[in-house]
């Protein structure tokens, strides 16, 4: 469908009308006659049964003044029947954002709320809180926004999508400089980031996260969608870990907890996120009555041990040395969320009587594996036409040795399908494919506690759905027992492996992954977008919307798949 104006201008529309309302009163006398301004617009998140997070930013020009708010919440646009106000500070100490936990809502109720310094009025904002009982649940799902790769156009669809609420799953914002990842067309399209520098500082992820809030597609997304945040690793550094990231050079950026610590203070600053004593602690849950029960995971800075490289397996010389490679990757001390995560996780399944559970978290739990001699043919870095046609050869000769039967295959043909000479590896071992254990003791728990698992994705700025398998390493009878399935959504503008593949076009890179890997059902090769999940007693829906375009603000929108998952 074409895209129009529609609720774009929502907000601007009624931003209007509280301006016109304050009809130019004076402020107090800590701004002067200077009224504050709402550069950012607002946001709301974390809604539970009663409260919700209402987020703004508020400064006077050219001042560093704290700015008093007034916050309101109302069950009407004019603000008649306001049901709960209260007063925040924007102050230079939290880089003049504002949240507040607004508390005394009734549960499964929309709200309008605004903040307000003297009679000035931020823009209006509109949110909602979880239900008690729910018979119906749909979640606009998104990840990967990077500002300098294109619009924010999925933005603007999942603001007037039928969504009562927005996750995102991380890589809210990116921390290269303005030349780095995905900036070619940046300077055309007016999108350079800001500060030019790598972010490092707090002062650096604070323009950044401006930055990004200052998007009109961002802000009327935030203003008419109350949404759930986790960060991945580009809130930070590029494949972060607990200890340190690829992305972070201690000689010459500092020590890696000072920029761990500046980048998730500002993410607390600028995102409509509950905040606790402890900054690095996210994983929380959500109940939508008795139909779903939302686990929102960080499996990237709080337990997760260092990535290791692929390089170290598939190049390893010869059957010994590749198995003992493959046990120091399969060790059971290997953790991906970390014990303390992972048993706060296993009380939250146990506990939950909802008909679904639901991981909230980043990267892809699905079995992406390929087989050795695919990877190399895939990975490598010769890019002459002789090179290519080899892999071409080397995959093609894989698939057809999958599509014979046993009893039928060449000799040649049955090496490749023995596991002990050709092992298969996850191609990204950045995702769980790269901490197996850990994988395999939370797909056991949903399995002995008999959970509808749905696990949601992001993280590889394409498309997924896959069953998700159990690998035999506890109780080797149950190898290959489904236990759940993930439904993972494209990006919002970041470039996908179609990038990386770049001597393969979208449909060979589909056909090679569909092919290739066994408990993949689908997946989309090239294009943007956002997932909407849709929760009844009796499925689970999964429908991928694309844009056909970032590199303008004119652009289409259409479902390009769907997928159910029966109760």
């Amino acid at each position: 469908m074409t895209t129009s104006p529609s609720r774009r201008e929502f907000v601007v529309r009624v931003a209007s009308l509280s301006a016109a309302l304050a009809a130019g009163a004076g402020l107090s006398a800590c701004g002067g006659n200077t009224p504050a301004e709402f550069n950012f617009g607002v946001a709301s998140g974390d809604p539970l049964a009663n409260k919700v997070i209402l987020w703004t930013h508020a400064k006077f020009p050219g001042s560093d003044i704290d700015v008093s708010l007034r916050y309101q919440v109302a069950s009407d646009a004019a603000f008649t029947q306001v049901v709960s106000e209260g007063t925040v500070v924007a102050s230079s100490s939290t880089g003049f954002t504002a949240k507040v936990d607004a508390s005394g809502l009734q549960a499964g109720t929309a709200y309008f709320y605004r903040f307000s310094q003297g009679s000035t009025h931020s823009p209006v904002g509109r949110t909602r809180t979880l239900p008690q009982t729910a018979d119906s649940l749909k979640l606009a799902v998104m990840s990967c926004t990077n500002y300098p790769a294109g619009f924010f156009n999925v933005y603007a669809e999942v603001a007037k999508s039928d969504a009562e609420f927005a996750l995102h799953l991380g890589d809210y914002i990116y921390e290269y400089a303005a030349s780095g990842y995905a900036s070619s067309a940046a300077a055309s399209l007016g999108r350079v980031s800001v500060p030019s520098n790598e972010l490092i500082t707090l002062a650096d992820y604070r323009a950044r996260h401006a930055q990004y809030k200052s998007d009109p597609d961002s802000k009327n997304l935030h203003a008419l969608k109350p949404m759930i945040a986790v960060w991945d690793d580009h809130e930070i550094a590029n494949d972060a870990f607990k200890d340190g990231a690829e992305n972070h050079t201690t000689a010459t950026e500092g020590a890696w907890a000072d920029r761990k610590a500046a980048a998730l203070q500002a993410y607390h600053e600028w995102m409509p996120i509950r905040t606790g004593a402890d900054k690095a602690k996210i994983y929380r849950s959500f109940n939508f009555g008795n139909l779903v029960s939302l686990h929102m995971l960080d499996t990237r800075l709080i337990g997760r041990d260092e990535q290791i490289d692929i390089g170290a397996l598939a190049g390893a010389a010869g059957p010994q040395a590749r198995n003992a490679a493959l046990a120091a990757f399969s060790s059971p001390a290997r953790q991906m969320l970390g014990a303390e995560q992972m048993q706060w996780l296993q009380g939250q399944l146990t506990a939950s009587t909802a008909r679904w559970q639901v991981l909230g978290q980043q990267v892809l739990m699905g079995r992406m594996e390929f087989p050795v001699s695919v990877l190399s043919a895939l990975n490598t870095s010769d890019l002459s036409e002789a090179a290519q046609l080899a892999g071409q050869k080397t995959v093609n000769d894989y698939l057809i040795a999958k599509a014979t039967p046993a009893s039928a295959r060449t000799p040649a043909q049955a090496d490749l399908m023995n596991t002990t000479l050709n092992p298969k590896l996850g191609y990204n071992l950045d995702a769980w494919d790269g901490y197996v254990v850990a994988r395999e003791t939370l797909l056991m728990t949903a399995y002995q506690l008999q959970k509808r698992l749905v696990v949601l994705a992001g993280d590889t700025h394409n498309a997924w759905h896959s069953d998700l398998t159990l690998m035999g390493l506890v109780v080797p009878s149950l190898a290959n027992t489904k236990v759940g399935e993930e439904f993972a959504t494209s990006s919002v503008s970041s470039p996908g492996i179609e990038t990386y593949l770049a001597t393969l076009n979208p449909a060979q890179i589909k056909g090679i992954f569909e092919g290739v890997v066994d408990d993949l059902n689908w997946m989309d090769a090239s294009k943007r977008g956002y997932l909407k999940m849709s929760f009844s007693a009796t499925e689970a829906k999964g429908e991928w919307f694309f844009v056909d375009t970032i590199s303008s603000r004119t652009y289409t929108s259409a479902l390009g798949h769907s997928r159910t998952m029966p109760a």
